[in-house]
């Protein structure tokens, strides 16, 4: 019998969220990628547009202003997503995806510690 696998979804990473109309925003990604569900992401300061949050950097998206809810692919052109831009929320930290310079645990917690200050508050088991 084959196996039937799903992308992550919305519900795989947020867990407890105040107020949808409160929390959200919708936001334009850069192109160029597929942007899973539970994506960190930045802002590009000069183009307003989010992209992964980076480590590093001087164009904004180093700092993590909130998680894509829902996947969007921008591989052929710019798209809207829905970000939850701040808090109160609760998310898994298994269901989350970062940008490849975020690569070991104290980066990690970097910007699990710039989206606190969101109020967007990640835990091991959600």
């Amino acid at each position: 019998m084959p196996v039937l696998t799903q992308p992550p979804s919305m519900g795989d990473a947020l867990k407890y969220e105040l107020n949808p109309n409160y929390t959200r925003e919708t936001v334009t990604l850069a192109e160029g990628m597929e942007y899973p569900a539970g994506a960190v992401l930045g802002r590009i300061t000069v183009s307003g547009h989010y992209t992964f949050a980076s480590h590093g950097g001087s164009d904004g998206a180093e700092l993590a202003a909130g998680i894509l809810l829902y996947p969007v692919d921008t591989r052929l052109a710019e798209a809207t997503g829905i970000l939850l831009a701040r808090g109160p929320a609760i998310l898994s930290r298994d269901a989350l995806f970062y940008d490849g310079s975020i690569d070991d645990a104290a980066k990690i917690a970097l910007k699990h510690t710039e989206l606190t200050a969101l109020g967007i508050v990640i835990r091991d088991s959600a």
